[in-house]
């Protein structure tokens, strides 16, 4: 007797397949297309409709607000040519969705972090921060004046990708501990969210690096599945109330020194826009880029200083022998890193041939100046 095969299951497997296929295709599709045409008194006009999706909480003080703020720019001075709807992180793709959603071309911008995406591209980290590297200044003077951004374009190439430096914290804060740091060892078995180089370099001090959106930190932090949490620092820090879970806040921030925002755009949508307009996205990105640094430095302190005098926050400096520890892993990782990654190794030396370039002048410029203004306050010079 022949077996009758009931074929009704692969069949609908099959169309629902077809079905998730298609509509992605036509999202994909419908992010990249050309403009809306819309009907007015004065006749047709054609207005570009994008969406923007970022790995912060919308309107997350610096962070989050920084793309709604490029993106209101962006409406003004195209004359209303140009919309573009901001989503935080989880309302259209998750927060680490970000670059592959830009790429593939669901949306036609992102908001995030570079050195998120170093599982897909390594030497994307480069663009965010480098542990003990460029301060914001100096990663802004590379980029927009050393050739970095051109490196950076040719890294995200091949994920039909522009980027664009879209904001910096300045130096950050070492983070926020259970328990006090006194020495090398205290580090190890540390469970830390910490992402990008840095988090390599703790990983080789014996710590557990964890790499979760800054949406989860709080959760994680306050049931224990990490032990301490960077995030950036006293203006975003006071924000998320990590001074309700933790009892230490260590600086200096050795492992985000400068560390750089990111647009990234998606490049067939890029091109279908008017040259007006594409001067438009980019003149309102630098913008963005200075006006977040420009945020941060204003009211970093008066963050810091209700932490620490209003909620009883212990701010404590990270000790030498540990910084000490961490630059020299850190230049270990970079130099064994460059050599068993080509494209890294390129970054690398762009990066550090600036670096010094640009750090000498500094000692007899910046740090010359920090020190003389310190001096010039310090009890001896007053008599």
């Amino acid at each position: 007797m022949t077996k009758k095969i009931n074929w009704y299951p692969a069949i609908i497997l099959g169309l629902l397949a077809l079905l998730v296929i298609t509509f992605g295709a036509l999202v994909a599709s419908r992010a990249t297309q050309g403009p809306v045409k819309h009907f007015t008194e004065g006749g047709e006009r054609e207005i570009f409709e994008w969406k923007l999706v970022t790995t912060w909480p919308k309107n997350f003080p610096g962070l989050g607000s920084a793309p709604q703020r490029f993106a209101d720019n962006v409406e003004r001075m195209s004359g209303g040519r140009m919309k573009i709807k901001v989503y935080g992180a989880g309302e259209l793709v998750p927060a680490m969705g970000v670059f592959g959603a830009v790429s593939e071309g669901a949306a036609q911008m992102g908001h995030g972090a570079a050195y998120y995406w170093k599982g897909k591209v390594p030497a994307a980290q480069f663009f965010t921060a480098v542990p003990f590297g460029l301060n914001a200044q100096e990663m802004n003077g590379w980029l927009h004046y050393g050739g970095g951004l051109e490196l950076w374009e040719e890294v995200y190439a091949p994920f039909n990708l522009i980027p664009l430096a879209g904001g910096s914290t300045g130096v950050q804060m070492a983070g926020w501990f259970n328990k006090e740091i006194n020495s090398v060892e205290d580090l190890k078995g540390l469970k830390m969210r910490i992402p990008g180089l840095g988090g390599e370099v703790l990983s080789r001090a014996g710590g557990i690096a964890v790499n979760i959106p800054g949406g989860e930190v709080y959760t994680a932090l306050q049931t224990g599945v990490i032990d301490a949490t960077e995030w950036v620092g006293p203006y975003n820090d006071l924000a998320f109330g990590f001074y309700q879970i933790a009892d230490y806040y260590y600086y200096p921030g050795w492992h985000e020194p400068g560390s750089i925002l990111e647009f990234i755009v998606n490049k067939t949508a890029f091109e279908k826009l008017p040259e007006d307009l594409q001067a438009i996205v980019r003149t309102a990105a630098r913008a963005a880029n200075q006006d977040m640094l420009d945020e941060y430095t204003a009211r970093n302190n008066r963050a810091l200083v209700e932490l620490v005098e209003k909620h009883g926050v212990q701010l404590k400096r990270l000790p030498d022998d540990v910084i000490a520890h961490l630059q020299k892993i850190s230049t270990q990782l970079l130099q064994e890193t460059a050599a068993e990654d080509p494209q890294f190794a390129r970054v690398y030396k762009a990066f550090k041939e600036f670096e010094g370039n640009v750090l000498p002048y500094h000692q007899v410029s910046e740090e010359a100046y920090y020190k003389a203004r310190e001096l010039g306050k310090s009890p001896s010079s007053q008599n």
